[in-house]
Protein backbone atom coordinates (compact mmCIF):
# COMPACT_ATOMS: atom_id res chain seq x y z
CA UNK A 1 0.00 0.00 0.00
CA UNK A 2 1.53 3.34 -1.05
CA UNK A 3 0.93 6.29 1.23
CA UNK A 4 0.54 9.68 -0.46
CA UNK A 5 1.30 12.73 1.65
CA UNK A 6 -0.99 14.93 -0.41
CA UNK A 7 -4.57 14.98 -1.64
CA UNK A 8 -5.25 11.87 -3.73
CA UNK A 9 -8.43 11.68 -5.80
CA UNK A 10 -9.67 8.15 -6.49
CA UNK A 11 -12.53 7.73 -8.95
CA UNK A 12 -14.65 4.59 -8.54
CA UNK A 13 -18.28 3.63 -8.97
CA UNK A 14 -19.19 5.75 -5.98
CA UNK A 15 -21.33 8.75 -5.22
CA UNK A 16 -19.77 11.54 -3.17
CA UNK A 17 -22.30 13.16 -0.88
CA UNK A 18 -21.86 16.72 0.43
CA UNK A 19 -24.31 17.95 2.99
CA UNK A 20 -24.48 21.48 4.36
CA UNK A 21 -25.95 21.08 7.82
CA UNK A 22 -26.61 24.78 8.29
CA UNK A 23 -28.77 26.37 6.98
CA UNK A 24 -31.32 23.52 7.16
CA UNK A 25 -32.18 21.66 3.97
CA UNK A 26 -35.63 20.70 2.75
CA UNK A 27 -36.31 17.34 4.32
CA UNK A 28 -38.83 14.55 4.52
CA UNK A 29 -40.86 14.73 7.76
CA UNK A 30 -40.14 11.79 10.03
CA UNK A 31 -42.84 9.74 11.69
CA UNK A 32 -43.01 9.60 15.48
CA UNK A 33 -41.30 6.49 16.81
CA UNK A 34 -40.79 4.99 20.23
CA UNK A 35 -37.66 6.56 21.80
CA UNK A 36 -34.57 4.37 21.86
CA UNK A 37 -33.37 3.41 25.34
CA UNK A 38 -29.80 4.27 26.42
CA UNK A 39 -27.86 1.58 28.30
CA UNK A 40 -25.06 2.98 30.47
CA UNK A 41 -22.14 0.93 31.75
CA UNK A 42 -18.54 1.29 32.91
CA UNK A 43 -15.40 -0.08 31.32
CA UNK A 44 -15.01 -3.70 32.41
CA UNK A 45 -11.21 -3.47 32.43
CA UNK A 46 -8.52 -0.78 32.54
CA UNK A 47 -4.75 -0.49 32.85
CA UNK A 48 -1.73 1.24 31.31
CA UNK A 49 0.29 -0.46 28.58
CA UNK A 50 4.05 -0.61 28.22
CA UNK A 51 5.48 1.91 25.76
CA UNK A 52 4.45 0.88 22.28
CA UNK A 53 7.99 1.45 21.03
CA UNK A 54 9.15 -1.35 23.37
CA UNK A 55 6.78 -3.98 21.96
CA UNK A 56 8.56 -6.74 20.04
CA UNK A 57 8.17 -7.01 16.30
CA UNK A 58 5.93 -9.80 15.10
CA UNK A 59 7.64 -13.14 14.56
CA UNK A 60 7.84 -14.41 11.02
CA UNK A 61 6.08 -17.64 10.15
CA UNK A 62 6.57 -20.06 7.30
CA UNK A 63 3.27 -21.14 5.78
CA UNK A 64 1.42 -21.79 2.56
CA UNK A 65 1.78 -18.53 0.57
CA UNK A 66 -1.63 -19.12 -1.03
CA UNK A 67 -3.45 -19.22 2.31
CA UNK A 68 -6.11 -16.52 2.72
CA UNK A 69 -8.19 -16.15 5.88
CA UNK A 70 -11.67 -14.64 6.07
CA UNK A 71 -11.21 -12.88 9.37
CA UNK A 72 -14.76 -13.38 10.65
CA UNK A 73 -18.12 -14.57 9.36
CA UNK A 74 -20.78 -12.06 8.42
CA UNK A 75 -24.17 -12.35 10.09
CA UNK A 76 -27.47 -10.57 9.91
CA UNK A 77 -29.57 -9.91 6.80
CA UNK A 78 -28.15 -9.31 3.36
CA UNK A 79 -29.70 -6.69 1.11
CA UNK A 80 -30.86 -8.04 -2.23
CA UNK A 81 -31.32 -5.98 -5.35
CA UNK A 82 -34.90 -5.50 -6.48
CA UNK A 83 -33.63 -4.64 -9.95
CA UNK A 84 -31.93 -1.60 -11.40
CA UNK A 85 -35.06 0.54 -11.32
CA UNK A 86 -34.25 4.09 -10.40
CA UNK A 87 -30.91 4.47 -12.15
CA UNK A 88 -28.18 6.80 -10.95
CA UNK A 89 -29.35 10.38 -10.94
CA UNK A 90 -25.85 11.66 -10.19
CA UNK A 91 -23.97 9.74 -12.90
CA UNK A 92 -21.70 12.06 -14.90
CA UNK A 93 -21.83 11.14 -18.59
CA UNK A 94 -19.27 13.69 -19.78
CA UNK A 95 -15.63 12.94 -19.15
CA UNK A 96 -14.11 15.92 -17.34
CA UNK A 97 -10.83 17.51 -18.29
CA UNK A 98 -7.75 16.11 -16.59
CA UNK A 99 -7.83 17.33 -12.98
CA UNK A 100 -5.11 19.74 -11.96
CA UNK A 101 -4.05 17.83 -8.88
CA UNK A 102 -0.62 18.76 -7.52
CA UNK A 103 1.99 16.03 -7.34
CA UNK A 104 2.34 14.39 -3.91
CA UNK A 105 4.92 15.95 -1.62
CA UNK A 106 6.06 12.54 -0.45
CA UNK A 107 5.30 8.86 -1.02
CA UNK A 108 6.45 5.86 0.98
CA UNK A 109 5.49 2.23 1.35
CA UNK A 110 3.11 1.51 4.20
CA UNK A 111 1.76 -1.81 5.45
CA UNK A 112 0.34 -4.48 3.18
CA UNK A 113 -1.32 -7.87 3.44
CA UNK A 114 2.18 -9.29 3.12
CA UNK A 115 2.85 -8.05 6.66
CA UNK A 116 -0.03 -10.22 7.88
CA UNK A 117 1.56 -13.15 6.09
CA UNK A 118 5.02 -12.43 7.51
CA UNK A 119 3.70 -12.32 11.08
CA UNK A 120 0.82 -14.81 11.10
CA UNK A 121 1.54 -17.06 8.14
CA UNK A 122 -1.60 -16.09 6.25
CA UNK A 123 -3.14 -13.14 4.44
CA UNK A 124 -6.44 -11.62 5.49
CA UNK A 125 -9.58 -10.99 3.47
CA UNK A 126 -10.40 -8.14 3.68
CA UNK A 127 -7.18 -6.45 4.88
CA UNK A 128 -9.15 -3.37 6.10
CA UNK A 129 -6.36 -0.77 5.80
CA UNK A 130 -6.83 2.57 7.55
CA UNK A 131 -4.55 5.27 8.88
CA UNK A 132 -4.46 8.65 10.57
CA UNK A 133 -2.14 11.65 10.42
CA UNK A 134 -1.11 13.74 13.41
CA UNK A 135 1.22 16.74 13.73
CA UNK A 136 4.37 14.60 13.55
CA UNK A 137 3.30 11.02 12.84
CA UNK A 138 1.33 8.70 10.61
CA UNK A 139 -0.19 5.61 12.24
CA UNK A 140 -1.50 2.80 10.05
CA UNK A 141 -3.55 -0.25 11.04
CA UNK A 142 -4.62 -3.19 8.90
CA UNK A 143 -5.91 -6.63 9.76
CA UNK A 144 -3.98 -7.70 11.86
CA UNK A 145 -0.94 -5.45 12.36
CA UNK A 146 -0.07 -1.79 12.83
CA UNK A 147 2.91 0.54 12.49
CA UNK A 148 3.99 4.10 13.31
CA UNK A 149 5.90 6.37 10.90
CA UNK A 150 7.22 9.89 11.14
CA UNK A 151 6.05 12.32 8.46
CA UNK A 152 9.20 11.73 6.44
CA UNK A 153 8.13 8.10 6.03
CA UNK A 154 10.60 6.59 8.49
CA UNK A 155 9.31 3.52 10.31
CA UNK A 156 9.39 4.21 14.08
CA UNK A 157 7.54 1.14 15.36
CA UNK A 158 6.24 -2.03 13.76
CA UNK A 159 4.93 -3.91 12.00
CA UNK A 160 3.46 -5.14 15.30
CA UNK A 161 0.73 -7.69 15.95
CA UNK A 162 -2.24 -5.52 17.02
CA UNK A 163 -3.18 -7.91 19.81
CA UNK A 164 0.21 -7.34 21.45
CA UNK A 165 -0.94 -3.82 22.33
CA UNK A 166 -3.16 -5.55 24.93
CA UNK A 167 -0.57 -8.04 26.24
CA UNK A 168 -1.30 -9.00 29.89
CA UNK A 169 -4.60 -7.10 29.79
CA UNK A 170 -7.41 -8.25 32.10
CA UNK A 171 -9.52 -9.22 29.05
CA UNK A 172 -7.26 -11.73 27.27
CA UNK A 173 -9.57 -11.81 24.23
CA UNK A 174 -8.26 -8.33 23.34
CA UNK A 175 -4.87 -9.92 22.58
CA UNK A 176 -6.34 -12.19 19.88
CA UNK A 177 -5.78 -11.47 16.17
CA UNK A 178 -9.37 -10.32 15.73
CA UNK A 179 -9.24 -7.41 13.32
CA UNK A 180 -11.41 -4.56 12.04
CA UNK A 181 -9.00 -2.06 13.63
CA UNK A 182 -9.55 1.70 13.59
CA UNK A 183 -7.03 4.43 14.43
CA UNK A 184 -8.05 8.03 15.19
CA UNK A 185 -6.04 11.12 16.03
CA UNK A 186 -7.87 13.42 18.46
CA UNK A 187 -6.66 16.89 17.48
CA UNK A 188 -8.59 18.51 20.35
CA UNK A 189 -6.75 16.49 23.03
CA UNK A 190 -3.55 15.55 21.14
CA UNK A 191 -4.19 11.85 21.69
CA UNK A 192 -4.25 8.69 19.57
CA UNK A 193 -6.97 6.03 19.72
CA UNK A 194 -6.29 2.47 18.53
CA UNK A 195 -8.98 -0.20 18.62
CA UNK A 196 -10.10 -3.65 17.64
CA UNK A 197 -13.00 -5.93 18.57
CA UNK A 198 -12.90 -9.46 20.01
CA UNK A 199 -14.00 -12.57 18.13
CA UNK A 200 -13.55 -15.56 20.45
CA UNK A 201 -17.26 -15.45 21.31
CA UNK A 202 -18.01 -16.52 17.74
CA UNK A 203 -16.68 -19.97 18.66
CA UNK A 204 -17.84 -20.01 22.29
CA UNK A 205 -21.47 -18.93 22.84
CA UNK A 206 -20.86 -18.56 26.60
CA UNK A 207 -18.52 -15.61 26.04
CA UNK A 208 -19.48 -11.97 25.46
CA UNK A 209 -17.77 -9.59 23.03
CA UNK A 210 -15.78 -6.45 23.79
CA UNK A 211 -14.62 -3.30 22.05
CA UNK A 212 -10.94 -2.97 23.01
CA UNK A 213 -9.89 0.70 22.99
CA UNK A 214 -6.42 2.12 23.71
CA UNK A 215 -5.91 5.88 24.14
CA UNK A 216 -2.37 7.28 24.19
CA UNK A 217 -1.21 8.94 27.41
CA UNK A 218 0.42 11.74 25.40
CA UNK A 219 0.71 12.99 21.83
CA UNK A 220 3.45 10.42 21.15
CA UNK A 221 1.89 7.36 19.45
CA UNK A 222 4.96 5.26 20.31
CA UNK A 223 4.48 5.82 24.05
CA UNK A 224 2.17 4.25 26.64
CA UNK A 225 -1.61 3.82 26.32
CA UNK A 226 -4.59 3.73 28.65
CA UNK A 227 -6.28 0.42 27.80
CA UNK A 228 -10.03 -0.10 28.12
CA UNK A 229 -12.55 -2.82 27.31
CA UNK A 230 -16.27 -2.12 26.88
CA UNK A 231 -18.76 -4.98 26.71
CA UNK A 232 -21.35 -5.05 23.91
CA UNK A 233 -24.03 -7.20 25.58
CA UNK A 234 -27.61 -5.87 25.29
CA UNK A 235 -30.58 -7.29 27.20
CA UNK A 236 -28.59 -10.42 28.00
CA UNK A 237 -27.70 -11.12 24.35
CA UNK A 238 -24.03 -11.35 23.34
CA UNK A 239 -23.85 -9.13 20.25
CA UNK A 240 -20.84 -9.30 17.95
CA UNK A 241 -19.86 -5.66 17.10
CA UNK A 242 -18.96 -6.08 13.44
CA UNK A 243 -17.84 -3.26 11.14
CA UNK A 244 -16.87 -0.80 13.92
CA UNK A 245 -16.45 2.83 12.84
CA UNK A 246 -15.19 5.52 15.22
CA UNK A 247 -15.58 9.27 15.37
CA UNK A 248 -14.22 11.99 17.63
CA UNK A 249 -16.36 14.69 19.29
CA UNK A 250 -15.94 17.31 21.99
CA UNK A 251 -16.47 15.08 25.04
CA UNK A 252 -17.10 11.64 23.53
CA UNK A 253 -15.56 9.07 21.27
CA UNK A 254 -18.44 7.73 19.18
CA UNK A 255 -18.65 4.21 17.77
CA UNK A 256 -21.14 2.58 15.41
CA UNK A 257 -21.33 -1.16 14.75
CA UNK A 258 -23.31 -3.70 12.72
CA UNK A 259 -24.31 -6.23 15.38
CA UNK A 260 -25.71 -9.73 15.29
CA UNK A 261 -26.47 -12.28 17.99
CA UNK A 262 -26.28 -16.08 18.13
CA UNK A 263 -29.49 -16.72 16.16
CA UNK A 264 -31.67 -14.17 14.34
CA UNK A 265 -30.79 -11.09 16.42
CA UNK A 266 -29.59 -8.15 14.32
CA UNK A 267 -29.29 -4.40 14.63
CA UNK A 268 -27.06 -1.34 14.60
CA UNK A 269 -25.15 -0.34 17.73
CA UNK A 270 -24.42 3.31 18.50
CA UNK A 271 -22.02 3.93 21.40
CA UNK A 272 -20.52 6.99 23.08
CA UNK A 273 -17.42 6.61 25.28
CA UNK A 274 -16.59 9.10 28.03
CA UNK A 275 -13.60 10.81 26.46
CA UNK A 276 -12.54 13.17 29.26
CA UNK A 277 -12.07 10.27 31.66
CA UNK A 278 -10.35 8.09 29.07
CA UNK A 279 -7.70 10.65 28.12
CA UNK A 280 -6.94 11.13 31.83
CA UNK A 281 -6.65 7.43 32.58
CA UNK A 282 -9.73 7.16 34.79
CA UNK A 283 -10.65 3.46 35.22
CA UNK A 284 -14.31 4.44 35.75
CA UNK A 285 -14.82 5.75 32.21
CA UNK A 286 -18.39 5.12 31.13
CA UNK A 287 -20.09 4.20 27.89
CA UNK A 288 -23.63 4.44 26.62
CA UNK A 289 -25.13 2.14 24.00
CA UNK A 290 -28.21 2.41 21.83
CA UNK A 291 -29.35 -0.67 19.93
CA UNK A 292 -31.49 -0.08 16.83
CA UNK A 293 -33.32 -3.34 16.21
CA UNK A 294 -32.93 -4.43 12.60
CA UNK A 295 -35.72 -6.99 13.01
CA UNK A 296 -38.18 -4.11 13.37
CA UNK A 297 -39.56 -3.58 9.83
CA UNK A 298 -40.01 0.13 10.53
CA UNK A 299 -36.38 0.58 11.60
CA UNK A 300 -34.53 -1.68 9.12
CA UNK A 301 -35.00 0.64 6.10
CA UNK A 302 -33.62 3.55 8.15
CA UNK A 303 -30.38 1.86 9.21
CA UNK A 304 -29.84 -0.88 6.63
CA UNK A 305 -26.36 -2.27 7.16
CA UNK A 306 -24.78 0.51 9.15
CA UNK A 307 -24.47 4.11 10.31
CA UNK A 308 -21.46 6.43 10.47
CA UNK A 309 -20.48 8.82 13.29
CA UNK A 310 -19.15 12.29 12.52
CA UNK A 311 -15.37 12.75 12.80
CA UNK A 312 -14.11 16.37 12.75
CA UNK A 313 -11.44 17.84 10.49
CA UNK A 314 -9.56 20.99 11.47
CA UNK A 315 -9.05 22.57 14.88
CA UNK A 316 -12.42 24.32 15.17
CA UNK A 317 -14.50 22.31 17.61
CA UNK A 318 -18.18 21.61 17.04
CA UNK A 319 -20.47 24.14 18.66
CA UNK A 320 -21.16 23.56 22.34
CA UNK A 321 -24.11 21.29 23.10
CA UNK A 322 -24.78 20.48 19.44
CA UNK A 323 -25.98 17.01 18.55
CA UNK A 324 -23.46 14.49 17.26
CA UNK A 325 -24.50 13.68 13.66
CA UNK A 326 -24.92 10.00 12.81
CA UNK A 327 -25.69 9.28 9.15
CA UNK A 328 -27.05 6.35 7.18
CA UNK A 329 -28.61 5.83 3.76
CA UNK A 330 -31.66 4.06 2.41
CA UNK A 331 -32.19 2.64 -1.07
CA UNK A 332 -35.55 1.82 -2.64
CA UNK A 333 -33.81 -0.63 -5.01
CA UNK A 334 -32.61 -2.75 -2.07
CA UNK A 335 -34.77 -5.28 -0.26
CA UNK A 336 -35.00 -3.63 3.17
CA UNK A 337 -38.29 -1.87 2.52
CA UNK A 338 -37.31 1.73 1.75
CA UNK A 339 -39.77 3.55 -0.51
CA UNK A 340 -37.38 6.32 -1.63
CA UNK A 341 -33.64 7.07 -1.71
CA UNK A 342 -32.38 9.26 1.12
CA UNK A 343 -29.73 10.25 3.62
CA UNK A 344 -30.99 9.58 7.14
CA UNK A 345 -29.61 11.95 9.76
CA UNK A 346 -29.71 10.89 13.40
CA UNK A 347 -28.94 13.11 16.39
CA UNK A 348 -26.97 11.72 19.34
CA UNK A 349 -27.03 13.77 22.55
CA UNK A 350 -24.95 12.85 25.61
CA UNK A 351 -24.27 14.65 28.90
CA UNK A 352 -21.63 13.02 31.10
CA UNK A 353 -23.05 14.19 34.42
CA UNK A 354 -22.84 12.28 37.70
CA UNK A 355 -26.11 10.79 36.46
CA UNK A 356 -25.57 10.87 32.69
CA UNK A 357 -28.32 11.43 30.15
CA UNK A 358 -28.38 10.48 26.48
CA UNK A 359 -30.77 10.26 23.55
CA UNK A 360 -30.63 9.08 19.95
CA UNK A 361 -33.31 9.90 17.42
CA UNK A 362 -33.88 10.27 13.70
CA UNK A 363 -33.74 13.99 12.96
CA UNK A 364 -34.60 14.10 9.28
CA UNK A 365 -34.45 12.35 5.92
CA UNK A 366 -32.88 14.17 2.97
CA UNK A 367 -34.00 13.01 -0.46
CA UNK A 368 -31.06 12.35 -2.79
CA UNK A 369 -30.60 11.79 -6.48
CA UNK A 370 -31.67 8.23 -7.26
CA UNK A 371 -29.07 5.49 -6.75
CA UNK A 372 -28.77 1.69 -6.56
CA UNK A 373 -26.48 0.48 -3.78
CA UNK A 374 -26.52 -3.26 -4.59
CA UNK A 375 -24.03 -4.12 -7.34
CA UNK A 376 -24.16 -7.67 -8.80
CA UNK A 377 -20.70 -9.18 -8.32
CA UNK A 378 -19.47 -12.52 -9.68
CA UNK A 379 -18.35 -14.71 -8.06
CA UNK A 380 -18.19 -12.63 -4.84
CA UNK A 381 -18.21 -8.99 -3.81
CA UNK A 382 -14.71 -9.41 -2.38
CA UNK A 383 -13.20 -9.73 -5.89
CA UNK A 384 -15.36 -7.52 -8.05
CA UNK A 385 -13.90 -4.21 -9.22
CA UNK A 386 -11.45 -4.53 -12.17
CA UNK A 387 -8.09 -2.79 -11.94
CA UNK A 388 -5.84 -1.52 -14.76
CA UNK A 389 -3.39 -4.20 -15.86
CA UNK A 390 -4.92 -6.90 -13.63
CA UNK A 391 -6.23 -9.97 -15.47
CA UNK A 392 -6.56 -12.33 -12.49
CA UNK A 393 -10.12 -11.79 -11.24
CA UNK A 394 -9.08 -13.03 -7.78
CA UNK A 395 -7.06 -9.80 -7.50
CA UNK A 396 -9.99 -7.48 -8.20
CA UNK A 397 -11.06 -5.12 -5.42
CA UNK A 398 -13.92 -5.42 -2.96
CA UNK A 399 -16.73 -3.31 -4.44
CA UNK A 400 -18.37 -2.67 -1.03
CA UNK A 401 -21.64 -2.24 -2.92
CA UNK A 402 -23.49 -5.15 -1.38
CA UNK A 403 -24.60 -3.29 1.73
CA UNK A 404 -27.02 -0.43 2.30
CA UNK A 405 -24.63 1.87 4.13
CA UNK A 406 -22.22 4.76 3.61
CA UNK A 407 -18.55 3.93 3.96
CA UNK A 408 -15.96 5.29 6.39
CA UNK A 409 -15.58 8.06 7.12
CA UNK A 410 -18.09 10.87 7.84
CA UNK A 411 -15.89 13.98 7.76
CA UNK A 412 -17.26 16.93 9.75
CA UNK A 413 -15.96 20.49 9.62
CA UNK A 414 -17.05 23.61 11.50
CA UNK A 415 -16.57 26.71 9.34
CA UNK A 416 -18.02 28.91 12.12
CA UNK A 417 -20.74 30.38 9.90
CA UNK A 418 -21.83 26.90 8.79
CA UNK A 419 -20.96 23.23 9.26
CA UNK A 420 -20.46 20.51 6.65
CA UNK A 421 -20.45 16.73 6.41
CA UNK A 422 -18.85 14.66 3.62
CA UNK A 423 -19.12 10.91 3.13
CA UNK A 424 -19.31 8.41 0.26
CA UNK A 425 -21.01 5.20 -0.81
CA UNK A 426 -20.38 2.66 -3.54
CA UNK A 427 -23.23 2.42 -6.05
CA UNK A 428 -24.10 0.71 -9.32
CA UNK A 429 -23.56 3.34 -12.01
CA UNK A 430 -25.32 1.44 -14.82
CA UNK A 431 -26.75 -2.10 -14.85
CA UNK A 432 -23.94 -4.55 -14.12
CA UNK A 433 -21.21 -2.09 -15.10
CA UNK A 434 -18.75 -0.15 -12.98
CA UNK A 435 -17.87 3.36 -14.09
CA UNK A 436 -15.08 5.75 -13.26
Amino acid sequence: MRILAAVLLVLTAAALVFLAVSPPAVAQPTAHRQPLTPKFSKAVAFDVSPALRSLPLGKKHVADPSKLLEIRPEGGPRARSRGYKSGDGALQLLKPAAPTIPAPLLTFEGLSNEDNFNIFGFRVNPPDPNGEVGPNHFVEMINLVFAVYDKAGNLLAGPIDTGSLWTDFAIPDCTDPSGDPVVLYDQFMDRWLLSQFTTSGLNDPTKPFWNCVAVSTSGDPTGTYYRYAFETTSDGIFYFPDYPKYGNWTDSYVLTTREFGPTIEYGIGVYALEKNKMVNGDPNARSVKFFIDGNDPDLLPLVGDGLLPADPDGKQKPKTDTAIPIIGTQDDDASYGATFDALNIWDLFIKWRSTPIASLGLNTQLHTASFDSIFPCTPTSRDCLPQPGIVNTAQYLDILSYRQRPTFRLAYRNFKSYESLVTNQSVEATPGVTHS
